[in-house]
């Protein structure tokens, strides 16, 4: 698979989400992606997207300025 940006390969990897939503900012530490090896965009699966979705829309209700949290611990 390419990156769509600059076409380099795509590997597996791990990177940070960082979602802004009303005045809070949730950090997502350690999410499996695919990461190009030319410029580093990421890229998620449709399983870690909807588990993306769930962690911030969860944290949304109890965070009232930042949240930092590794996928696996929210995602089990």
């Amino acid at each position: 698979m390419t990156c769509i940006y600059c076409r380099g390969e795509l590997e597996s990897g791990t990177t940070t989400h960082v979602v802004t939503s009303d005045d809070c900012v949730i950090v997502v530490k350690n999410v499996p992606c695919l990461v190009c090896s030319q410029c580093g965009e990421a890229y998620f699966d449709d399983t870690v997207t909807e588990q993306l979705e769930k962690i911030v829309n969860n944290l949304k209700n109890y965070v009232t300025e930042i949240a930092v949290v590794s996928y696996a611990d929210s995602a089990a």
